[in-house]
């Protein structure tokens, strides 16, 4: 059984809390290992650590920076193998699927390594007589990150490249069901050549939040998870004086137009609303096809896909999907479709009652999938976060668009038609914040940013792409004039550039 502490000053530290949790093996149900919770104490021993170091690494230009960076993606492909089996372990995800999580995560660290142009200010020659205006780019000091347990590399990496890339020192808080990875992706950033204190991994629960939210030398803070938790930590980060970035949950649409091709619309739906037991902020939980005859076809077309996906432990590299990541998801997904069946929708696939042989102690269920769901009901209102597909019937392409728009979330979106004018209304209209056209999961490349609307975001500014830098720096502005340019004699006015 591994025991798994923190990560301080460029090495493994062991807790001394007291506290610790079980690391699970979601595809089993046995305990794997013991990761401890940090006490406000450790938390603050970290950020220390990460402010004496934070000024040395600002201090180097920023082609050195990215050069860790390069040496980092050089030693993950090394181990992207045991990465992707040690993720599938902890999560539960299969591994193909854990690969594809690690994958996006470097997509961002490449981005990074242009941290030299990302960073470059402005300049302005003669913006008066004998005046220079210029702006620059700084780090803010010491930053953190608050990361969920589904994206247990991908989500630490988008927070991690961009903010040491621009110079600062990062304390990462990720999910304690999976600490595994974030660990060792803490190592190898040490064996690629990052200063000891720059990057800290602190494992712990709501005691390590609130340390972080409290902390005065943690200048940001960064969070991905649910929409409450969302709510809090924006809150309280916000009025600690922090500057705050949250993403919360999300109910994301799918509109089938009649005019869709309709095979390759079910592959996209079971895709995106089965792959990684739906345990994914952009997965899709709602199809939303426009007339009866689609909605019939679609239906009728889903119902064989969903009763042959084919759920398998992590290590079963046919599978479809895995198991959910604890008893505790399990149990709460299974309520919903109990709820779904009391609240009058038709539960026309029923995945409760999957056993899988040799692995009963797991946290398995088949997929389900529900018809005829209305937008009073919980399992529609909700984020349910399982394998859990919900049909909500319109009549016309009007009412398929007031549903996203209308709805508390405002994560991810798509629309399926062959219709060029349809899907150009549907981008400009809908009220969310990423839009797919035929793409089931419009994740953006890494050059883009990421982040929803509505109840989905919190802050200004989103994750990787230009946002990121924008984010993890402060911009300042330096007005410059020289002795050969100044009049004799004081002003008493305020300067204009006439």
């Amino acid at each position: 059984m591994r025991d798994i502490g923190h990560f301080i000053g460029g090495k493994n530290v062991a807790g001394t809390s007291g506290r610790s949790a079980d690391v699970l093996m979601p595809m089993d149900g046995t305990v794997q290992g013991k990761v401890a919770l940090a006490s406000k104490e450790e938390m603050r021993a970290a950020v220390e650590n990460a402010k004496a170091a934070q000024p040395g690494w600002a201090a180097t230009n920023p082609q050195r920076r990215a050069r860790v960076l390069m040496k980092f993606l050089d030693l993950v492909q090394q181990e992207y193998d045991s990465l992707a089996e040690l993720l599938a372990k902890e999560h539960g995800k299969t591994v193909p699927d854990a690969k594809g999580d690690i994958q996006r995560g470097l997509e961002v660290v490449e981005f990074c390594i242009g941290a030299p142009h990302l960073l470059k200010g402005e300049f302005t020659d003669g913006a008066g007589p004998g005046i220079d205006v210029y702006s620059m780019r700084q780090p803010l000091g010491v930053v953190a990150g608050i990361t969920p347990f589904n994206f247990p590399a991908m989500i630490p990496l988008w927070k991690i490249a961009p903010a040491i890339s621009a110079g600062n020192a990062f304390i990462l808080k990720p999910s304690e069901r999976d600490p595994g990875v974030p660990m060792r992706i803490a190592e190898l950033f040490i064996e690629a050549g990052l200063p000891e204190g720059i990057l800290n991994v602190v494992n712990g629960d709501k005691e390590a939040v609130d340390a972080i939210l409290d902390d005065p030398d943690i200048k940001a803070v960064g969070f991905v998870g649910s929409t409450p938790i969302a709510e809090y930590i924006y809150s309280r980060g916000c009025a600690a004086g922090k500057r705050v970035q949250c993403f919360g949950g999300a109910k994301n649409h799918m509109i089938i137009m009649p005019d869709a091709d309709m095979d390759q619309t079910v592959d996209a739906l079971i895709g995106a609303g089965y792959g990684s037991a739906g345990e994914r902020c952009m997965a899709v939980s709602v199809a939303v096809p426009v007339g009866q005859q689609t909605a019939d076809r679609l239906v009728e077309a889903l119902i064989p896909r969903v009763e042959s996906l084919k759920v398998g432990p992590s290590t079963d590299p046919s599978a479809d999907f895995g198991p959910l990541v604890t008893q505790q998801a399990l149990d709460r997904v299974k309520s919903y479709v109990d709820l779904g069946v009391e609240e009058g929708a038709k539960l026309v696939v029923d995945g409760r009652g999957f056993k899988m042989q040799g692995y009963e102690n797991g946290y398995y269920m088949g997929g389900c999938l529900f018809d005829h769901v209305t937008p009073d009901m919980r399992i529609y209102k909700e984020e349910i976060f399982g394998p859990v597909l919900s049909v909500v019937r319109a009549e016309t392409y009007e009412d398929a668009l007031k549903l996203p728009n209308e709805h508390e979330y405002g994560n991810g979106v798509a629309i399926f038609t062959r219709d060029g004018d349809a899907a150009r209304d549907f981008a400009a209209r809908v009220q969310v914040g990423m839009v797919g056209v035929n793409v089931p999961i419009p994740v953006p490349i890494a050059y883009y940013t990421f982040g929803g609307w509505k109840g989905s975001s919190f802050g200004d500014l989103n994750q990787h792409g230009p946002d990121a830098f924008r984010f993890y720096t402060k911009t300042k502005t330096i007005t410059s004039r020289w002795p050969s340019g100044v009049k004799d004699g004081a002003e008493f006015v305020i300067p204009t550039m006439n």
